[in-house]
């Protein structure tokens, strides 16, 4: 699967269009977080375009390294804290109680890779179909797995069957998309969440009473 600018582009679009369609089944405040995802995932996609044109040389440093490093704050700073604040805030309060430890396990590498942003050095350049991103990490590998646990975990964990079902999608994806390309993790990481952002939108459809049918599943 080839990506670019223009498969950006069109990601970021239909992602928009499921996220906007997400925010119209919200009945209750615990699920606007959860609702939000689509379409941060959609402005993510937007962003990384600009970061393809600024690398193919068709936009100006000055537009291309701040898009640079805002997708990188979503996807280092915001998506480790904010996955699991969202899956925790749609379970039952016992099941939310026993989510909290990934939302902190979240915050802490949320906080070592944003000062790994800041701190620099950071690159990005286009391998193939993907483009690289480079951070200067402290135990890179280490960060890997505790963003995984926070992302992937909150939804093993979850009280809901579908939800933990999603949850081992994921894991198994991030696993086969590391032995692929480590240097593509991130990209295809955040284009692979994108994508799964229709099924928090159908998730919210059946949680709405205006379009459930059957009861949920557990």
């Amino acid at each position: 699967m080839c990506f670019s600018a223009e498969a950006d582009l069109v990601a970021g679009l239909v992602v928009g269009a499921v996220g906007i369609d997400a925010l119209r089944h919200v009945r209750r405040p615990a699920e606007r977080a959860l609702a939000a995802l689509p379409l941060i995932f959609a402005g993510h996609q937007l962003v990384e375009a600009v970061v393809w044109r600024g690398l193919e040389g068709n936009a100006a440093e000055a537009v291309w390294r701040p898009a640079l490093w805002t997708y990188l704050v979503i996807a280092f700073g915001v998506l480790p804290v904010l996955v699991p604040i969202a899956v925790a805030a749609a379970e039952p309060p016992g099941t939310r109680r026993a989510l909290r430890p990934f939302a902190v396990v979240g915050a802490a590498v949320s906080l070592v890779l944003v000062h790994a942003i800041v701190r620099g050095p950071v690159e990005a350049r286009i391998e193939g179909n993907h483009i690289d991103y480079r951070v200067d990490l402290w135990h890179g590998g280490l960060i890997v797995v505790l963003y995984v646990l926070a992302t992937c975990g909150s939804m093993l964990a979850s009280a809901h069957h579908h939800v933990r079902w999603y949850g081992a999608v994921n894991l198994v994806v991030a696993g086969g998309l590391a032995w692929l390309s480590s240097t593509a993790l991130i990209s295809l990481w955040c284009a692979w969440a994108a994508i799964t952002s229709v099924a928090i939108a159908v998730h919210l459809r059946a949680a709405d009473p205006q379009h459930r049918t059957t009861p949920l599943p557990t």
